[in-house]
């Protein structure tokens, strides 16, 4: 499957740390050719950390899809009705946003463009980044691997010495695991060792 003039949203959330890296694989999907749609939560739109200012990560994402970012309920509201995307990503997806996902609740921008994605029965690409992926949140993952048409980007352990609940995507498998999705199929395997063992 192709991403060229494919419609990607691609949904930010506030795992700060990872969204200089969330940013290259934008650039990633853009030379591929995907028409590029920006949705950012609350905290992403918000919050200046240590990683980067709020304002500069929007004209960042902006300059890339050549559009505005959705940023509120009412404009990532029209997804459902307008069923223009193919795909959604969001990226990174912590904890906070995968609880709520499995729980059903539309409090924010992200999780209504993901609930108006899912009335169309398309794609969604769940890009983990939580620190607490084999705690409190292991029950949602598994949730959301049994749902239709939900998929991950494979994931592992990155600090098990240090933080040894936390997960990650492995952002370098993002491309192929859009791919596979938009083909209905789960990139395995799912669960990665450190950076380069999957395959």
């Amino acid at each position: 499957m192709r991403l060229k003039g494919k419609n990607v949203g691609v949904a930010f959330t506030g795992s700060f740390c990872t969204l200089k890296e969330a940013m290259e694989v934008m650039e990633q999907l853009k030379k591929e050719g995907a028409n590029l749609f920006p949705i950012v939560s609350e905290n992403v739109q918000k919050i200046d950390s240590r990683f980067g200012k709020a304002e500069d990560f929007r004209k960042q994402m902006e300059e890339l899809a050549g559009r505005k970012v959705m940023d509120t309920i009412e404009t990532a509201e029209p997804i459902g009705p307008t069923g223009f995307l193919d795909l959604l990503i969001i990226l990174p997806c912590t904890g906070n946003t995968l609880a709520k996902l499995a729980g059903a609740i539309t409090d924010g921008p992200v999780l209504m463009a993901a609930k108006a994605h899912m009335r169309n029965e398309k794609p969604i690409l769940l890009a983990l980044s939580t620190n607490d992926a084999l705690g409190m949140n292991f029950k949602n993952i598994g949730l959301l691997m049994n749902a239709k048409h939900i998929y991950f980007v494979p994931f592992g352990q990155d600090a098990p010495a240090k933080k040894p609940n936390s997960m990650v995507a492995r952002l370098e498998y993002l491309i192929p695991a859009a791919k596979s999705a938009l083909e209905g199929k789960q990139m395995q395997p799912v669960i990665c060792a450190p950076k380069g063992a999957c395959m």
